[in-house]
């Protein structure tokens, strides 16, 4: 028994030892939001979309148009003007939108006034069915291949298989890490 117990002790001081040795030594911290620095930079576009699925109204794409690029992390003074407009409240064949805005970019990459940020998981299409998330199928992939490019993204989850006239389930998902100003950096910076 005492062998069994010595052994213990040993074995007790060791873990011991070890858990006073892993205390000395620092390790480095988890990134908190505040710990990345950006800085905005303006971008222009000029956007045409071009589906044969799903169509929008001028209203209704610069509305969708508007609410992705403040979810990827556009200032909030973009501006978005409608253009190639014919019909009223119906359906556009190619509606267009000239954007004007500023994003965010790591201070390293780019000069000028830094303001504090962080990375933020974004999903473009949260909340909506799969079906529904499929009808901007083409939408989202023109934006992957001339949007997202404009904005600092990590890790892009991506995949578009469109068949047109035919919304494919399951088929649609646009989903990065975008650069986010804290809370307050957005209006001190302007």
């Amino acid at each position: 028994m005492r062998g069994s117990s010595r052994s213990t002790t040993l074995v007790g001081g060791s873990l011991g030892a070890l858990a006073a040795a892993l205390a000395l030594v620092s390790l480095p911290a988890a990134a908190s939001p505040a710990d990345d620095q950006a800085v905005w930079v303006p971008k222009e576009i000029n956007f045409v979309y071009t589906g044969i699925t799903t169509k929008y109204t001028c209203d209704g794409f610069h509305d969708k148009m508007r609410g992705i690029l403040l979810q990827l992390g556009a200032r909030d003074d973009l501006k978005v003007i409608r253009y190639g407009c014919l019909r009223v409240n119906m359906p556009e064949t190619n509606p267009g939108v000239r954007i004007v805005m500023h994003v965010l970019q790591p201070a390293g990459a780019t000069a000028g006034q830094t303001v504090s940020a962080h990375w933020k998981s974004v999903d473009l299409l949260a909340g909506r069915d799969l079906f529904d998330a499929a009808k901007d199928c083409e939408l989202i992939a023109q934006i992957d291949q001339q949007i997202l490019p404009l904005f600092a993204v990590r890790n892009v989850d991506y995949s578009a298989r469109c068949s047109a006239n035919t919304p494919l389930t399951g088929g649609t998902r646009l989903k990065a890490e975008v650069l986010l100003a804290d809370s307050g950096a957005a209006t001190a910076s302007r």
